[in-house]
């Protein structure tokens, strides 16, 4: 080999390891930096608001963030007026209530369930996976004799008002799935910093109305609709399922966060790849939020209309996140 070969190769072993290395050199950088000079908690939507109020509780007591972002999810999951979380939830096409959901916490321990029926929280039950099992997701029939024997309990979740909506939607639609509609996806995503400084995440839904019996979308998906990796921040999404799914949105977001991006700009690139990649964007909603260990925040949606709320220091409010168009 000659002496100008072995140089070439050599140089392109050493920029290969450059690549290789250089996700860990800046995730340590970020580990160093500044962490959140406080608690807080981001979530989405205004029913994010009560929400917040109740993990505000946990993080305020020195609580872990895990614990704050699954009380406080479990607000808008027992809420009947919140339509499209949990009880109060809207069916599939053949009128069943299936809920879907997941965790994550600051040591990348995850949980999750999909298609949960007669289980009031689907994210208690996403612990509980995390938590007693090998397994990261469980599903349909399997996830809710997970839950029976967890001590959960049986009810109905289809509230009258559901059922009246359902009714109608048949008799309009003729049993026809529906396409995406803008004001059909108002999941709940959460991330919290506790004061240690530790990121965790929870998401939940009651999915698409009148979907197909089995859909899923993105909201117990790991690197879909919630992804936390503790030394870089968190980041969540709300939306169109199956457009956020597409691009790996919220592991996306966390990734070019890790690469030095702000939040903002991090979630602002995740919706212009779905742009850029899915022709039919002007269609329907998508947006993401995202938190990083310094404590930074970031929103954004293609559409106006998305919302978002913000806890620090005790200060709840609800924010208009920018968008594309």
């Amino acid at each position: 080999m000659t002496s100008n070969r072995r140089e070439f190769l050599l140089k392109g072993t050493l920029a290969s390891a450059a690549v290789l290395a250089a996700p860990s050199i800046i995730a340590q950088s970020v580990l160093s930096a500044q962490k959140a000079p406080g608690p807080m908690v981001l979530s989405t939507w205004d029913h994010g608001i009560a929400a917040n109020a109740a993990a505000w509780k946990v993080l305020v007591a020195n609580g872990r963030a895990l614990d704050a972002v699954e009380q406080g999810v479990m607000v808008p999951e027992a809420d009947p007026l919140v339509t499209s979380v949990g009880y109060g939830g809207m069916p599939d096409r053949d009128g069943y209530m299936s809920l879907d959901a997941c965790i994550m916490d600051e040591f990348g321990n995850a949980g999750s369930v999909a298609a949960l029926q007669e289980i009031m929280h689907p994210i208690s039950v996403a612990r509980k996976v995390m938590e007693k099992t090998p397994h990261v997701m469980l599903v349909g029939e399997g996830a809710q004799d997970f839950a029976l024997k967890q001590g959960f309990k049986k009810e109905n979740l289809l509230t009258e008002n559901a059922r009246k909506a359902w009714e109608e939607w048949k008799k309009a639609n003729q049993y026809t799935p529906v396409k995406f509609d803008r004001n059909n996806h108002d999941t709940i995503g959460m991330l919290a910093i506790d004061a240690k400084g530790n990121i965790s995440g929870a998401c939940t839904t009651s999915g698409m109305a009148w979907k197909l019996h089995g859909r899923v979308g993105d909201s117990p998906i790991i690197g879909a609709g919630l992804f936390v990796d503790n030394e870089v921040g968190g980041a969540c999404a709300t939306g169109k399922g199956e457009a956020v799914i597409r691009i790996a949105g919220s592991a996306i977001v966390v990734e070019l966060m890790r690469a030095g991006l702000t939040p903002q700009q991090a979630c602002e690139e995740a919706v212009k790849r779905i742009i850029r990649k899915q022709p039919d964007y002007k269609e329907f909603q998508v947006g993401f939020l995202a938190m990083n260990k310094r404590g930074e925040t970031g929103a954004y949606s293609l559409e106006a209309g998305f919302q978002y709320a913000l806890c620090i220091a005790g200060k709840n409010n609800l924010l208009d996140a920018p968008h594309h168009h």
